[in-house]
């Protein structure tokens, strides 16, 4: 099956599961949902989450893009998602190899790790944005894809619920930088912590702003 995109921004969609059916309809019955958070900061790794869900049990209340829900209502979902779904798993590239390769690179193969760790394995990939040449499973590159698939919104949950919690730990080690507040986004107060102490080892140096 080719790779193709689909815009959220041609149909009217809700969350659910019509991508998923779509592709049962297929013939494909283990259908990973794909997302990642962090790409956008200037500290700590790039994390993605692969999902598959449970097509005979219903969705946790209130499940969306991970973006749109409150801190208390994603770690919610995301503890009902680690119970109920068929599978889940993390993939994380740090500041170092993100710094090297470059950060789509390093989404990528973040995705890439998720998707190698679920178990039992996917049959078709469901991804948010990006199309992985590195995997040789039938995909879907969806556009806003985390406000139209289930098990894509599944997964921006549980990447971030992660990644937070992370960040959170790195606050212990790192105080001085806010790490629990911003979760290494580039906040006034963490480039001025920056500015003060100078970058850690969880800063991205390749970024604008970390390094003058």
């Amino acid at each position: 099956m080719n790779d193709f995109e689909l815009r959220a921004d041609r149909t009217v969609w809700t969350i659910g599961f019509d991508l998923e059916n779509q592709a049962r309809s297929e013939g494909y019955r283990l259908i990973a949902g794909v997302d990642e958070v962090g790409r956008g900061c200037i500290a700590g790794p790039v994390v993605a989450a692969a999902c598959i869900l449970d097509p005979d049990r219903p969705l946790p209340a209130g499940l969306d893009d991970s973006k749109k829900l409150k801190a208390s209502k994603r770690e919610t979902i995301s503890a009902e998602l680690r119970e109920t779904a068929l599978a889940y798993s993390i993939g994380s590239v740090e500041a170092d190899e993100i710094d090297r390769i470059n950060i789509l690179e390093a989404t990528k193969r973040a995705m890439l790790i998720a998707i190698s760790r679920l178990d039992p394995a996917p049959d078709h990939l469901l991804i948010d944005a990006l199309t992985l040449k590195g995997s040789l499973l039938p995909q879907r590159a969806i556009i806003k894809g985390d406000s139209i698939s289930a098990s894509i919104a599944a997964a921006s949950v549980i990447a971030k619920t992660f990644r937070d919690e992370l960040m959170r730990g790195y606050d212990a080690e790192f105080p001085e930088y806010g790490f629990a507040g911003h979760k290494g986004y580039g906040s006034a107060m963490h480039y001025a912590a920056i500015r003060k102490h100078g970058p850690c080892r969880l800063h991205r140096l390749s970024f604008r702003g970390v390094v003058d």
